[in-house]
């Protein structure tokens, strides 16, 4: 996928998102997400604040608090935008759905598979269908496998074959995991929840 198609991939997933978000009740926002320790709300939060970083001086105070731990500095500023009003959230989320702004640190790779992933991150665990185009999802899913940090899919899945079944897409060696493409993209992230769609002698050695 070319960037053009990518940020229209994007800006799609962002509106179906704030859809689903428009529905929610109270308690629904407040639910765990697939992410340990963030809220429904603080995922939102981080997904709103892409387009719309924080500026320079923003970055470094609240990088000084988080004592330089990128995961903690990330939680946080999100957790912060995440105690605005929720129809603000979704404004904003609807709002800049075509913006194509990236915090200087990424690429819009990395913004494609940001965006879909953290979608499912809330819509599983709230029982929603939140669909991922395979073929976006292949892309997504050929950016992790190659590009090491944060999930480093490469080394900890190298014991097996990833094959897509609903797309042509396939990656590593050994005992096969099948299955559709957007839980494989999940698989690669470290979202285990993937594993009850996934089949194949391969799932011994990634369960």
């Amino acid at each position: 996928m070319d960037q053009d198609e990518s940020w229209q991939v994007i800006a799609g997933q962002r509106h179906q998102l704030a859809d689903l978000l428009e529905g929610l009740s109270e308690v629904e926002w407040e639910t765990p997400s697939l992410c340990a320790g963030w809220r429904v709300r603080d995922v939102v939060a981080h997904l709103v604040l892409v387009p719309q970083p924080p500026g320079v001086w923003a970055m470094t105070a609240a990088a000084m608090r988080a004592g330089g731990r990128f995961h903690r500095l990330n939680h946080d500023i999100a957790v912060r935008h995440a105690q605005r009003p929720v129809s603000e959230l979704v404004a904003q989320l609807r709002g800049h759905a075509h913006s194509r702004r990236l915090p200087v640190v990424t690429n819009y790779r990395n913004i494609l598979f940001d965006t879909m992933v953290h979608a499912q991150d809330i819509a599983l665990p709230l029982g929603r269908h939140l669909p991922i185009p395979p073929r976006a999802a292949a892309a997504a899913a050929t950016r992790v496998w190659t590009m090491g940090w944060p999930f480093w899919a490469r080394r900890r899945l190298r014991a097996v074959r990833l094959t897509a079944s609903d797309v042509d897409w396939s990656v590593g060696a050994g005992p096969e995991v099948t299955g559709p493409i957007d839980a494989l993209l999940l698989l690669l992230t470290g979202r285990k929840v993937a594993l009850s769609r996934l089949a194949g002698p391969g799932l011994t050695d990634v369960a």
